[in-house]
C-alpha cells in the first residue's frame, strides 16, 4: 500500500460518534457531523521559536492576533515565569501545558512545577528521549529493550504522582521510534499499558503517528481517553511536514473521534517551517474554517 492509500485509509474510515455516554471535554464544543473542536486552538510554540528568541512579547502578540487562544511552551527565552505570564495576559493567551525534558524533571522537578504554578501550565510534558534518556542506548534489544520501556513507564508514574500532588498532570509526547515492534509488541503500547490513566496522559503527535505507520483511530480505539492533547500537524504524501491543510491527513474525521480520544487541548506544530509566523497563520485559518 502506497503512502497515500496508507493515510486514506487509516484515517478516512469511520465518522461516526465516538465514546457515546461518556462526557465531551470541558474545552470543546460539538459540530454538525459529530466533530468535537476545541474552544481555542492552541499552538506549540517550538514552530516560531527563531521569532521568540528574537522577540518573546511581540511574537505572543502575533500568535494572537491570528487567533490562536492557547500556546504550549518548549523553553522560555531567558523569560522569568513572572514575565512569561505577564506577556500571556497581555495577549489574553493562556499556556495550558510546558514541553520539558525528562532530564530537566528529574534533576529539577520542584522548579518545574513552581514555574508552572506561577504561569499557569497544567500538564508538563516530556517531548522526545534522547541519548540515555531512551531505552536500548546501552544496545540492548528483544525483551531486554521492552523491560526498559516498562522501567520508563514506572518512571513515568513516579513523576505523574508528583505531578498530582502539585496540582498537575504527566503528559508523554510521541516521534516514529516508539512504534517499533520488539517481540510482537509496539513500543507506545507498552509505555501506555504500564502508565496509570490518573497520573500520566499522552499528547499525540499525529504526523509522527502516520509517519510510523499507525492508525490514530486504533490508539482512540485500544486506548480511549489517554489522549489529551495532540500536536496537529500536517504530512504530505511523500512524508514531508506541512503546514495543517496542505497535507494529506483528515484532521476532519480525526477530530470526528476527538471525544473517543480525549481530546481537550489542540496544538499546531510544524517543526521546520519555511516562513513561521506564515505557517502558523495557514494552520489556524485552514482549522478555523472547520468550525463553518
Amino acid at each position: 500500500m502506497d503512502r497515500r492509500r496508507f493515510v486514506q485509509h487509516s484515517l478516512g474510515a469511520g465518522l461516526l460518534l465516538a465514546g457515546a455516554g461518556r462526557a465531551v471535554p470541558a474545552a470543546a464544543r460539538t459540530l454538525t457531523g459529530a466533530r468535537t473542536l476545541p474552544d481555542a486552538w492552541g499552538l506549540q510554540l517550538y514552530t516560531v521559536r527563531s521569532l521568540m528568541a528574537r522577540d518573546v512579547e511581540r511574537t505572543l502578540a502575533s500568535v494572537a492576533r491570528i487567533g490562536y487562544g492557547e500556546v504550549e511552551f518548549a523553553g522560555y527565552f531567558g523569560r522569568s515565569p513572572v514575565e512569561i505570564r505577564t506577556a500571556l495576559e497581555a495577549e489574553g493567551l493562556t499556556a495550558p501545558a510546558a514541553h520539558l525534558s525528562l532530564e530537566e524533571l528529574r534533576s529539577g522537578f520542584d522548579e518545574a512545577a513552581a514555574a508552572a504554578a506561577e504561569i499557569g501550565h497544567r500538564y508538563l510534558v516530556v517531548p522526545y528521549l534522547g541519548g540515555s534518556e531512551r531505552p536500548g542506548n546501552d544496545g540492548a534489544t528483544g525483551s531486554a529493550l521492552v523491560d526498559g520501556y516498562r522501567r520508563l513507564a514506572d518512571e513515568f508514574n513516579g513523576l505523574g504522582a508528583r505531578c498530582r500532588e502539585a496540582g498537575l498532570m504527566f503528559g508523554y509526547h510521541n516521534h516514529d521510534f516508539e512504534l517499533e515492534e520488539v517481540d510482537g509488541l509496539r513500543l507506545l503500547d507498552v509505555m501506555i499499558e504500564n502508565t496509570d490513566p490518573e497520573l500520566v496522559t499522552y499528547e499525540v503527535d499525529f504526523y509522527w503517528l502516520v509517519h510510523g505507520g499507525a492508525d490514530p483511530f486504533d490508539y482512540f480505539s485500544r486506548y480511549s481517553g489517554r489522549f489529551e492533547l495532540c500536536h496537529v500537524k500536517d504530512r504530505t504524501e511523500d512524508g514531508e511536514m506541512a503546514d495543517v491543510g496542505a497535507g494529506v491527513i483528515d484532521f476532519a474525521a480525526i477530530f470526528g473521534r476527538s471525544e473517543e480520544a480525549g481530546l481537550i487541548h489542540y496544538f499546531v506544530e510544524h517543526d521546520q517551517p519555511g516562513d513561521p509566523m506564515g505557517s502558523v497563520r495557514a494552520s489556524f485559518e485552514h482549522l478555523d474554517a472547520l468550525d463553518a
